[in-house]
């Protein structure tokens, strides 16, 4: 019943989400995505990863901080 996992590098997984390392390092240092360090190696789990994708996900109407002047013209 073991499932074999399948494990991103870290240049790999920053390359799936689309940022650099050095931002892929931020979220895993700050704890927003987990990693595994086997000796000199770092490593994510795909699903992980995957996992993380779907948590940033955008719900709909929580961005109008960034149009505020669409906004104000409502009313």
């Amino acid at each position: 019943m073991s499932e074999d996992i399948a494990w991103l590098s870290t240049a790999a997984a920053a390359k799936r989400l689309g940022v650099t390392t050095r931002t892929l390092y931020r979220f895993v240092d700050e704890g927003e995505l987990p990693a595994y360090r086997f000796g000199r190696v770092i490593r994510l789990k795909e699903s992980d990863v995957d996992a993380f994708i779907d948590n940033c996900r955008i719900q709909p109407g929580t961005l109008e901080h960034l149009y505020p002047e669409a906004a104000d013209s409502k009313n």
